[in-house]
């Protein structure tokens, strides 16, 4: 039986200090091999553990076998050179130095599916699994070989698809795809990149998702946010076009945030993950916070479709922050339940 209002996290967890150097995006592994591979495990595990504790209902690997959320995935992909980098303006916010497509891109073998049966193992919770999404992936990349960021999206379409199916195939109940891309190039958005999301999800039979956010903790997506001015309408440019995708859920930042809440309403009908943890700050936020958030979501979203969720991954926070919001938003999600059933 599905608990009502079932919490997750968006997606990464930080990672343990004897793992890799902690607060740190793309932070080296600090061990090699058979080792790397046996300490990659012992680090999901705790994570798993992490989230029961916390009442967490919807389990995932808190992406600890993975350095970072689009890189480790497109590591595996033959086509593109990460020795041969280029500096390319990421989401319009920052200078990154990254891989270049030189060929054809594909997948000769899964990336994350021993990983996710791996997790499988462990638990009977229902399992989320996130995969980048395609317009996140070529904004991450320099392409000197199709020279079109359409052409490309539909490339890695494919290859996300023949990955997802076999995400499904391994028992994962809900695959998602992370889009912080789509607030930011709307007209992209509107024209492919919904249609390329499709794309990634046909075929399966399991529960969908994309999550949409404003990005990480870290100063330049801090820094972007405040420039935004005192309503964050950037949804409003997307949901309408995924209200009629096939897309199951559609995940979101609120909680701190100036998103209008009533822009839910654009996408009545879905599931929405709702973010009721700010993953920009150290503040812990209590029970009764992540509860008031989730009872003004609750006059745009049915109780049945309300998935309390954090705002972002929260890999660059220390590992005593992340557990704390992660229990704050078990908690949180708890109140509201008693309150809908008395």
């Amino acid at each position: 039986m599905k608990s009502l209002l079932p919490p997750s996290a968006a997606g990464s967890l930080p990672k343990p200090s004897w793992l890799a150097e902690p607060e740190k995006l793309w932070s080296p592994w600090k061990l090699q091999g058979d080792e790397l591979i046996e300490a990659k495990q012992d680090a999901l595990r705790l994570a798993l553990d992490d989230q029961l504790q916390a009442g967490i209902e919807i389990v995932s690997d808190g992406e600890q076998t993975r350095q970072h959320f689009v890189t480790t995935f497109i590591e595996h992909l033959d086509g593109v050179d990460f020795e041969k980098r280029e500096t390319v303006r990421i989401r319009n916010r920052y200078d990154a130095s990254v891989p270049t497509v030189v060929g054809a891109v594909s997948r000769q073998r899964p990336v994350f599916v021993d990983d996710a049966k791996f997790l499988r193992q462990q638990t009977t919770k229902q399992i989320k699994w996130a995969l980048p999404g395609p317009m996140t992936m070529i904004d991450t990349l320099y392409d000197s070989h199709y020279k079109s960021r359409e052409k490309l999206a539909w490339e890695f379409a494919k290859i996300l698809n023949q990955e997802a199916r076999e995400l499904e195939a391994a028992g994962v109940d809900i695959i998602q795809f992370d889009e912080p891309a789509f607030n930011v190039f709307f007209d992209d958005v509107n024209e492919w990149g919904v249609a390329t999301l499709e794309k990634a999800i046909e075929g399966l039979k399991c529960e969908t998702a994309v999550h949409i956010c404003y990005g990480y903790g870290i100063k330049a997506n801090t820094d972007w946010k405040k420039t935004l001015g005192s309503e964050w309408r950037q949804y409003e440019e997307a949901f309408p076009k995924l209200q009629k995708s096939s897309i199951n859920l559609i995940s979101l930042e609120c909680h701190n945030s100036h998103v209008p809440m009533d822009l839910m309403e654009l996408i009545r009908g879905k599931k929405v993950m709702v973010g009721a943890i700010d993953v920009a700050s150290y503040a812990i936020e209590t029970p009764e916070e992540v509860a008031d958030t989730l009872r003004k979501a609750l006059q745009f979203v049915d109780a049945d479709k309300l998935y309390p969720c954090t705002n972002c991954g929260m890999a660059p926070l220390p590992r005593h922050v992340a557990t704390a919001k992660l229990r704050a938003l078990g908690a949180g999600a708890d109140i509201i339940r008693r309150e809908l059933a008395a």
